[in-house]
């Protein structure tokens, strides 16, 4: 598949879009965490504006390490001019010798471990089924644009630094996959068929009867994320709904964000979400994202 210059511009425009909604859903959500939906309703009644605190007191418009972690990748994808694992793994490791003000325990130890030892993955474990692998998949999946092979190499790869699960996998690839397809125009049904085929190869992501848990489990973050992305109207809906279900909520409001910033781009996003979010992480999420896609496979093929 090729696409003109016209078409790129459009493309790195909703691929910006994704970014945006990652770090917003991240930011917004940082709020809820660890809250239950009746001690949201206590204290916000509906929560839905940027404005910190939470528990780890964050200033308004911050971002926890669901950003920061997608943000490591992107660079290092960036400075390598392409993929270079050993590259992700040692910005992960400055990132985490810089003592971030979040840090999932599985993600802790698997970026321990590489500082410690070197090796790019870690031994499979029973313990890995959480979302840390599929929160950081954005950069992953605007860098292999075009080629699905590449996307399932990279994806497993960068995953299992951290997690090395088959539920974390699976959960990676069909994050980078609907991102992908929703970045090209896919419409509602056609993003829906790939959760489907999820829900086929592994029946615990099956999501029809939604029972309203959003922790740092993998099958409930997606549960939570597919929920309100197939049952909302907008990018707003879609993102306020998810993170009052609290729980892990900066993340399923990341992994809510790049899907519905793909989908929706960033017409639809509130003007006071993206105003109050982070100006840096705005600026740097703008320019690594174009330099993401004209590196990937679509965007370096791109005519015009």
């Amino acid at each position: 598949m090729t696409v003109d210059g016209s078409t790129l511009e459009h493309l790195i425009h909703r691929a910006r879009s994704a970014f945006l909604g990652l770090a917003i859903g991240d930011a917004l959500g940082a709020t809820t965490e660890f809250l239950t939906p009746a001690e949201i309703r206590q204290q916000y009644k509906v929560h839905r504006r940027i404005i910190g605190g939470g528990w780890l007191h964050l200033k308004p418009g911050k971002v926890t390490d669901d950003t920061e972690m997608s943000l490591c990748i992107a660079r290092a994808i960036d400075e390598a001019g392409g993929w270079s694992l050993r590259r992700v793994a040692d910005h992960l490791a400055a990132w985490l010798r810089s003592k971030p003000i979040d840090v999932g325990a599985t993600c802790r130890r698997g970026i321990s471990d590489y500082i410690l030892t070197g090796r790019l993955e870690k031994p499979p474990s029973d313990w890995d089924a959480g979302n840390g692998a599929a929160m950081r998949m954005l950069p992953v999946a605007l860098f292999t644009l075009g080629d699905e092979t590449l996307l399932q190499r990279c994806a497993l790869e960068q995953a299992r630094l951290t997690h090395n699960h088959p539920l974390s996998d699976a959960a990676c690839l069909t994050v980078g996959k609907l991102v992908q397809r929703a970045l090209l125009g896919a419409n509602r049904p056609q993003l829906h068929a790939l959760v489907r085929e999820l829900g086929a190869e592994h029946p615990k992501f099956h999501c029809k009867n939604y029972r309203g848990q959003a922790s740092a489990y993998i099958v409930e973050t997606l549960q939570t994320v597919f929920h309100y992305f197939f049952g909302t109207g907008n990018f707003e809906e879609c993102l306020t709904g998810v993170v009052n279900q609290g729980g892990d909520a900066d993340t399923t409001g990341a992994i809510a964000g790049m899907i519905a910033g793909a989908f929706y781009a960033d017409d639809a996003f509130p003007r006071h979400w993206v105003k109050k979010l982070d100006p840096t992480v705005r600026a740097e999420t703008h320019a690594l994202t174009q330099r993401l896609v004209l590196l990937s496979p679509l965007g370096s093929g791109a005519k015009g």
